[in-house]
């Protein structure tokens, strides 16, 4: 097993609790699913949320998940001029047996476009 990084991205429609939440632990389940990854495999989880997204911490959302056992971190994400709006971004520390060209990162909802070189 190594030690490995996923990325992701997901946008949210509007900046509600609700909406934060439900789109955070889409993008943790379809990230964990698609690389098969299990709770004992996760080291930590680095959230960020752009400016417009203060609602809800994205690290609580995950929680309600099963990762509350888990180091998770939220961070602000930069301010860029005509960067993503309402975007929740994730770096997952982990372990897997995978080789890293046979990871899939995760890009939901309008972060699409961040990655459109990935496949879905």
């Amino acid at each position: 097993m190594k030690l490995r990084a996923l990325r992701g991205a997901t946008t949210c429609d509007e900046d509600a609790e609700a909406e934060i939440e439900a789109k955070t632990q889409q993008l943790v389940k379809e990230l964990l699913a698609r690389n098969e990854i299990h709770h004992d495999d996760l080291v930590s989880v680095i959230f960020t949320a752009t400016e417009d997204l203060t609602a809800l911490f994205p690290a609580t959302a995950a929680r309600s998940v099963g990762l509350g056992d888990i180091p998770l971190l939220c961070a602000r994400e930069l301010t860029i001029d005509g960067g993503m709006p309402r975007c929740i971004r994730v770096l997952v520390h982990c372990y897997t047996e995978r080789p890293r060209e046979e990871l899939h990162h995760v890009y939901l909802e309008g972060a699409r476009s961040l990655r459109d070189d990935l496949p879905e």
